[in-house]
């Protein structure tokens, strides 16, 4: 399997508060280490499904963090404060997702993992 090549999308950095560069940088330094991890992991899998299950996990916890910020934007809110950030983070987490569906091959090996794992669970189509 290829390895994988993730960034911060411009739109996303235009959209944060004028002159704060380290949230910025925070965002670009994640990325990168995330696509260190990921690639480190592709490149040590014995086999595809194996790479694309390290793929599908990664894919798991940015759903889980996307859901995490996800929640903190109406509390932020509600506090009088602003969910700028928490919403840029949101948005970051989804960008990544499709970016990693967005690469060649990937999103099918991607959909097997998850369907075997679907399987290897226990839980069937009529159970959903």
């Amino acid at each position: 399997m290829d390895e994988v090549s993730l960034g911060v999308p411009k739109p996303l950095l235009e959209r944060l508060p004028d002159g704060d560069d380290d949230a910025a940088a925070d965002m670009q330094q994640a990325v990168a280490g995330w696509e260190r991890r990921i690639n480190r992991a592709i490149a040590e899998a014995d086999d595809d499904r194996e790479a694309a299950g390290h793929v599908l996990d990664a894919i798991d916890r940015f759903e889980r963090r996307f859901e995490t910020y996800d929640e903190f934007v109406p509390e932020l809110r509600a506090w009088g404060q602003s969910p700028i950030y928490a919403i840029a983070w949101r948005n970051l987490y989804a960008d990544l997702i499709g970016q990693l569906y967005e690469h060649e091959d990937l999103a099918d090996r991607l959909d097997r993992e998850r369907n075997a794992r679907l399987v290897e669970d226990g839980i069937r189509l009529q159970d959903l």
